[in-house]
């Protein structure tokens, strides 16, 4: 028999996982001791914006594992379980997302089309510089590579600015309102603009570990925002749990009122 709240669940359940299939992989920041993700389009979004330039356009843009550190990124991971079970808690690994890539280098693969009144070699190098310039100085990812495949030259009169697919002016992710002494000390971190609940809750405490989301500015550098996060929130529990943290959104520092923490 079929109730009027089934419907409703399997609405929420639905929109749950486009939630979490739109935030496309969840990237390492920084080293393994870190402990911090970002989503795929938060990261993708912020190079979109930083790699603006005359004369190209950019098309599709992924971010993915160097394929050589996989296996070896995979092996650490589990040597590291091993050892971790009988360390203090405290000193365990961070506990990744689900389905989170393992920390490594990553590689940036991207489309562009290019002005046909300048050199392909010069356009490409100019781009590639600006993302990886982005990547590390705004973000915090290790780009290893970045693969430019030029698929089209530009016509006389079309845009000559990569596509603009700047940070949001708003968090896409649900916004959590911060419950509790955890919440409360990682959404006064400066750079936090708020919490977000794509994987559950903004804060999710498990047997052996501490996850948590949040949406960060524009102007502060996602990695070190989300280390000082992981430092408030160690400060705020009694558990002396590892603590890993969730970047879902970058968003645009005019976007970070005053209540924000940045």
């Amino acid at each position: 028999m079929t109730t009027a709240q089934g419907p409703r669940r399997a609405d929420g359940w639905t929109a749950a996982v486009r939630q979490r299939l739109g935030l496309g992989r969840l990237l390492p920041l920084g080293g393994p001791e870190d402990g911090v993700w970002i989503a795929e389009t938060a990261a993708a979004a912020v190079l979109r914006g930083a790699a603006a330039r005359p004369g190209t356009v950019l098309g599709k843009l992924r971010i993915g594992p160097v394929e050589e550190a996989v296996a070896e990124a995979a092996e650490e991971a589990v040597a590291g379980e091993g050892r971790g079970a009988s360390r203090d808690p405290a000193e365990r690994p961070p506990q990744a997302p689900p389905s989170a890539l393992p920390p490594g280098p990553l590689r940036i693969d991207a489309e562009f089309s290019a002005a046909p009144d300048r050199p392909l070699p010069d356009a490409a190098a100019t781009l590639r510089a600006a993302l990886l310039t982005a990547a590390a100085a705004r973000l915090g990812l290790e780009i290893a590579e970045v693969d430019l495949t030029v698929t089209a030259l530009l016509e006389d009169g079309a845009s000559d600015q990569v596509t603009p697919s700047a940070p949001a002016s708003a968090p896409a992710a649900p916004v959590a309102e911060p419950q509790g002494p955890v919440a409360a000390a990682a959404a006064g971190v400066p750079g936090v603009v708020a919490l977000t609940r794509v994987l559950g809750g903004p804060v999710h405490t498990g047997p052996e570990h501490v996850r948590v989301e949040v949406a960060t500015a524009g102007d502060h550098r996602a990695l070190d925002v989300a280390r000082s996060v992981r430092t408030a929130v160690a400060a705020a529990t009694d558990a002396r749990l590892p603590v890993s943290v969730l970047v879902t959104d970058v968003v645009r520092p005019e976007a970070a009122g005053p209540g924000s923490g940045s």
